[in-house]
């Protein structure tokens, strides 16, 4: 795995959007876009998997309280290719976040930590990030 990006203080409210720009490595397995109040409360664990884990071509999706996992959700739609330039735009409202990928599918996952603010985001794996927003 790759050292990838951690920011604290981020300050992302509701409605408000994370647009995020990156290259996926060519020889991809996976990588992780985190959001939250820390690396042990995340609201959203973004996991696009081209080959990890048993998975090949899946969106694992999870959140994490206190250190403890939840229940994964899976997403069959998947629009990232090795070796090419991306975006994910993150949209934070206070019932849940609404994710839009590349393709123009959106799908939304429960704010299941009901957190009013995200101020923690980590990006991990086969991506470079090249380029973050707030909207």
């Amino acid at each position: 795995m790759a050292c990838g990006l951690v920011a604290s203080n981020v300050n992302l409210k509701p409605g408000e959007c994370l647009r995020m720009r990156g290259e996926v490595a060519p020889d991809a397995k996976s990588f992780v876009l985190n959001l939250g109040k820390d690396s042990n409360n995340l609201c959203l664990h973004f996991n696009p998997r081209f080959n990890a884990h048993g998975d090949v071509n899946v969106i694992v999706c999870n959140s994490k309280d206190g250190g403890a996992w939840g229940a994964e959700q899976r997403e069959s739609a998947f629009p990232f290719q090795p070796g090419s330039v991306t975006e994910v735009c993150i949209s934070f409202e206070e019932a849940d976040l609404s994710i839009k990928l590349p393709d123009g599918y959106t799908f939304k996952f429960p704010n299941r930590l009901n957190l009013e603010t995200i101020n923690y985001l980590e990006a991990e794996g086969d991506f470079k990030v090249k380029c973050v927003a707030f909207e």
